[in-house]
């Protein structure tokens, strides 16, 4: 049967290839940390990290794996079933309350990943007479996941304002028994932070729930961590966060939902991905539990990834590199053209320095990037070194 469709399978990825969007697979060798060693795809050796979501280096943390070796013999592999048949252990329990408490929400509930997470909420909460108000730039789980709902979409400019009060105004008008106002955190392509505050105003004066991905924060951002509505202060304001544990909260995998306890008893009940998934393995749910631990007196990691984001950002831009504004660990090289954006990256890594460029469809067409991404885990040098690889790829990539 596959015979009759291998020829067109063939030119698509003939036409992604020739556009310069072909996105390949380099191997390492090592853990996941601010040093890796490359073993295929790529110049074979070690290189520094530049492209990982190990915002607070914990993914080779020696207490994080101690306490993922000591859960195997306490708790076994895996649970070989989801979670209301025997796929419950005492560690999930414990790792929602702790989330819960952590983030200041009243109840929490495991996912397998994320992208899960935010397809299981919004079948769950929202139905055909019900309203969506969803920013432009979410991330591509969010996307994916209301489109499983019926409730009617609405969609505004990114981080616009005026835009969303809109869109709020027509699905009030329209009759939408809820509305759930859908945004990240922190726009991974972008490392552009969400007005919050804004946006917990806008809902209140339209009597709208709000929602947040969290994934790019938590762990880092706000005071003590807590992520972006910490950061703004409107912890008591939100009514979903969603979030991973394979960003900086140790880099494995999984994800949750912290909210209203109203909504995540539902989300029990009625969540499709929680229901037909199998539970996360007990071993990332302990090894979890650590990092939280961790993160009570992580200041010192946060004011080093700080210090690394803004030496890195400050230099490039001495350098005459088109960085996005912001703050935030998440440092966009703009290149524009796919194929540069391609080459840039392989020149870097002949230099020792691993990154990835990013190109349609994960962002728009001729706004092709190079996504740096700074961790506590490096050094001052290794920063320095960076930036002085991208001042030499550009010479060689001009010349």
């Amino acid at each position: 049967m596959f015979d009759s469709v291998r020829d067109d399978v063939r030119a698509t990825l003939d036409e992604i290839r020739a556009a310069g969007l072909h996105k390949p697979e380099r191997v390492i060798g090592t853990p996941q940390s601010a040093t890796v060693e490359v073993t295929a795809g790529g110049r074979p050796g070690e290189v520094l990290n530049f492209c990982a979501n190990n915002y607070l280096g914990l993914a080779d943390h020696p207490d994080v794996v101690a306490a993922a070796h000591a859960a195997l013999d306490r708790w076994g592999y895996g649970m070989a079933s989801v979670r209301f048949i025997c796929g419950t252990q005492e560690v999930h329990k414990e790792l929602e309350a702790r989330l819960s408490a952590f983030l200041g929400q009243e109840d929490t509930i495991l996912y397998s990943s994320c992208f899960d997470a935010n397809g299981g909420v919004f079948e769950t909460l929202l139905g055909a007479e019900d309203a969506v108000i969803s920013d432009a730039l979410n991330h591509a789980s969010i996307i994916d996941g209301i489109r499983l709902s019926k409730a009617r979409r609405f969609r505004y400019a990114n981080r616009d304002m005026a835009d969303l009060e809109q869109q709020l105004k027509e699905a009030t008008e329209g009759g939408a028994r809820r509305k759930l106002i859908v945004t990240d955190g922190v726009f991974s392509m972008d490392g552009y932070v969400a007005p919050l505050a804004e946006i917990c105003d806008l809902a209140e004066r339209y009597d709208a729930m709000v929602m947040v991905d969290d994934s790019h924060a938590v762990g880092f951002v706000g005071a003590g961590g807590r992520g972006t509505p910490e950061l703004h202060g409107v912890m008591d304001r939100v009514d979903i966060i969603t979030g991973t544990l394979g960003k900086a909260l140790g880099g494995a995998s999984g994800g949750y939902v912290a909210a209203r306890a109203e909504i995540v008893a539902l989300l029990r009940q009625r969540s499709r991905p929680y229901l037909f998934s199998n539970t996360l393995a007990p071993v990332i749910a302990a090894a979890s539990l650590k990092v939280l631990d961790l993160l009570e007196s992580a200041g010192d990691l946060r004011d080093k990834l700080n210090a690394n984001t803004a030496l890195f950002r400050r230099r490039m831009t001495e350098e005459g590199f088109d960085i996005l504004p912001g703050d935030h660990a998440i440092a966009p090289v703009m290149i524009g053209d796919a194929s540069e954006a391609g080459r840039m990256a392989e020149l870097l890594l002949e230099r020792g320095v691993y990154v990835i460029g990013f190109s349609y469809p994960v962002v728009p067409q001729g706004q092709a990037r190079i996504r740096v991404q700074l961790s506590a885990a490096h050094s001052t040098e290794d920063v320095n070194r960076a930036v002085d690889a991208f001042v030499a790829a550009r010479a060689e990539l001009q010349g």
